[in-house]
């Protein structure tokens, strides 16, 4: 028998009216979300497949009260119920790009003009001021088709921003390595590279080309700027779900110019056009259950995001020896957790994420200098972070989860979370 084990409020996939939701453990252990809207009826979406114990991994987080979240996400901007701080924040510099992926949640290549620079000064100074000294996002559309961004990262350096990022497709970086060096120059901390496989034939079907050589040119043209580079695989079951030990294995054999990967379970908003069925949904404890079968890493190295929700993520540190053998460090990977964890958040990401100046140039062998001082250089410089965030569209959003979002983006003076800025209706009832 179907048992509840938790209630919420989510929205109605067609109409995105706010409405009771519950969790359901069935039988087989799996977990879904069942919401019934007034006008549209009822929807069930898988959230946990039952692979890793959900009691367990979701360490006791609270319950959203009965009375709250009834205005969630409409008009959503942060409010004094959102219990968590900005932790990253995105802002889009513009909407052209070169390419016209399957999955884009900013619908990209929709628009030809870009925001001027001096809107977008504005918009890093009122970021600025709302968040204290976030780390930055600089996000599209493709935004290394502005030829001004490198004055945009100095400018948000200069302004208070902490960190600075760029979320890139990587075509502009792995063609042109005079304008790497001028991000570099800038300050980049972070390449956010969309990287969903090791086969050319994973990209034909995403992204609608074949760019396995563009995205390892640009990996290359950052590691010479010294710029980290985290590769951001988008999981599409039947896709590139089989191919994420693959792509472990490229990032270590990448190192110290690839730093880490960040895992993105698809999510149904922005350009996709069709209802997804029952089998289109991969959950996060299918997403850690995968790269442990495929990489040989313990589910136990895999940690609950601590700022966020327990169910929006993951992330586990590993430590690559001189054989190219991978090592979780367990619970020395805990990132911080609760209201406030931000600042120390940022921390954390930005520790794992960029490369350091003083790291070793490309191509170098350490490995015949191994006094102490040296090992522990190297070794600083052989770490490297899988994480995840499973992004919520209309289909599975809970507003337990949207309350503590740290991913914010900037929305003309509002700082939005997320998953409420880009939600749009994805069944057509």
């Amino acid at each position: 028998m179907d048992k509840t084990i938790r209630k919420t409020r989510s929205v109605c996939p067609v109409c995105l009216r706010n409405v009771p939701a519950r969790l359901v453990r069935e039988e087989d252990g799996q977990v879904r979300m069942e919401k019934i809207c007034p006008e549209h009826g009822s929807f069930r979406v898988p959230v946990w497949r039952g692979r890793v114990d959900l009691d367990r991994w979701s360490l006791g987080a609270e319950e959203l009260a009965e009375d709250a979240g009834e205005h969630c996400p409409e008009n959503c901007g942060l409010c004094v119920e959102h219990e968590s701080e900005t932790c990253c924040i995105l802002l889009e510099v513009t909407n052209r790009c070169q390419l016209r992926c399957r999955f884009c949640f900013a619908n990209g290549g929709a628009a030809e003009e870009d925001p001027p620079q001096q809107e977008c000064r504005d918009a890093i100074r009122d970021i600025v001021r709302q968040c204290g000294k976030p780390l930055i996002q600089f996000s599209g559309g493709e935004p290394t088709l502005r030829d001004d961004l490198p004055e945009l990262i100095r400018f948000a350096r200069e302004a208070g921003c902490s960190y600075t990022q760029v979320n890139t497709n990587g075509i502009r970086l792995a063609r042109d390595p005079e304008y790497v060096r001028k991000l570099a120059e800038a300050g980049l901390d972070i390449v956010f590279l969309q990287f969903d496989g090791t086969e050319d034939e994973i990209y034909e079907k995403l992204r609608g080309a074949p760019l396995l050589e563009t995205k390892l040119q640009a990996i290359r043209a950052c590691a010479q700027a010294r710029i980290g580079v985290t590769l951001v695989p988008t999981v599409v079951p039947g896709v590139n779900d089989g191919d994420l030990g693959n792509i472990v294995a490229l990032a270590r054999d990448l190192m110290p110019g690839v730093r880490g990967v960040h895992f993105q379970p698809v999510s149904y908003f922005g350009r996709y056009p069709e209802d997804p069925r029952q089998e289109d949904r991969y959950t996060l404890d299918q997403l850690m259950s995968d790269i442990s079968e495929q990489t040989g890493l313990p589910l136990e190295s895999f940690l609950p995001s601590r700022c966020d929700h327990p169910l929006c993520g993951f992330h586990a540190g590993i430590l690559v020896d001189l054989q190219g053998e991978m090592h979780p460090l367990g619970s020395m990977a805990r990132a911080p957790r609760g209201r406030g964890c931000a600042a120390e958040n940022r921390g954390y990401i930005a520790g794992r994420w960029r490369r350091s100046p003083d790291g070793p140039a490309p191509g170098r062998d350490l490995s015949d200098e191994m006094d102490f001082d040296t090992f522990l250089r190297l070794m600083s410089h052989r770490s490297l972070t899988l994480s995840a965030m499973a992004f919520q569209d209309a289909g599975n959003l809970n507003v337990e989860r949207l309350r503590r979002c740290s991913l914010h983006v900037y929305d003309r003076g509002r700082i939005v979370p997320f998953c409420a800025k880009y939600l749009t209706e994805i069944c057509r009832k």
